[in-house]
């Protein structure tokens, strides 16, 4: 005689229940072509191992019982290293090379400066010093923001002692000869109604290497030429101050070193924080 589907239920074998005690079962009953009760089916319910994964990374297609493994999207390529120059480039524009920079002036071309530096990389001179040669204009210097000449190297205070207006500055490295020339236009106020008074200082000084980037001047000797209508006037040489008598912040020279440098832009970082930016003239 054929057993009701309860009777089948319950002669499940203990054998089989215990085995799988750990794991919950439910039987539900299978059928064949007739209506008798044919066999039974165990479905487990123990989690699948992809619903302990994280919900960003797996989604499950309902449609097919199917698994899909979203990959995590790859981080943004860096700007290029022309867009990044346009912004530092931006960022000084306005500024006077510094001198009418305020702090959050200071701040935003300093971000600029750095974020150039690392697209550029690591600047070695150490087998192409060649890479310095030529005249170079000064389009800002972070120290020129406290007002005076000499940045934060001692100076004269701009409109301190003569209405002194900053021209341009420029720095004429050779390499071969290692002169290393800082060229400041300056424009002397004089009392009315005599023209003001055009004057170019050339600082001079010798150049050395010392590591892979990092440049040590030595001062020489200052000489100032008239400009403008007094153009014809001899150069004058500025007699250099003995050693024993430079108070100890002026010793004569100086280290910088070259953070950024391709063939038209230039980035220096000084020994007491400036920091300068040049454009190849």
């Amino acid at each position: 005689m054929a057993s009701s589907p309860l009777m089948q239920l319950s002669t499940t074998s203990p054998h089989q229940t215990s085995r799988s005690s750990s794991i919950p079962l439910f039987v539900l009953p299978t059928y064949c072509s007739t209506t008798s009760l044919c066999a039974t089916t165990r479905v487990s319910t123990k989690p699948s191992i992809f619903a302990k994964s994280k919900r960003n990374f797996v989604r499950r297609s309902t449609l097919y019982d199917s698994y899909v493994i979203d990959a995590p999207s790859p981080p943004p390529p860096p700007p290029p290293v022309s867009e990044l120059k346009l912004k530092l480039l931006n960022a000084v524009s306005g500024l006077n090379r510094g001198l009418a920079a305020c702090e959050e002036d200071l701040r935003r071309v300093d971000d600029a400066a750095k974020e150039l530096e690392a697209a550029g990389g690591i600047v070695d001179l150490s087998d192409d010093l060649d890479k310095l040669q030529g005249r170079w204009k000064l389009i800002y210097s972070s120290a020129f923001s406290n007002r005076t000449l000499g940045g934060s190297r001692p100076g004269p205070s701009i409109g301190s002692l003569l209405p002194i207006t900053l021209g341009q500055v420029f720095q004429r490295i050779d390499a071969v000869s290692k002169d290393f020339d800082n060229i400041v236009e300056l424009q002397l106020g004089t009392p009315w109604p005599f023209p003001p008074v055009e004057l170019t200082a050339i600082l001079a000084h010798k150049f050395e290497l010392i590591g892979s980037a990092k440049i040590r001047i030595v001062f020489e000797k200052t000489t100032v030429k008239t400009r403008g209508n007094l153009y014809q006037l001899p150069p004058l040489e500025v007699p250099r101050i003995p050693d024993a008598l430079r108070p100890p912040s002026n010793t004569g020279s100086g280290e910088f070193e070259v953070t950024y440098l391709d063939d038209d832009t230039r980035i220096t970082r000084g020994d007491r924080g400036e920091l300068r930016v040049f454009l190849i003239s």
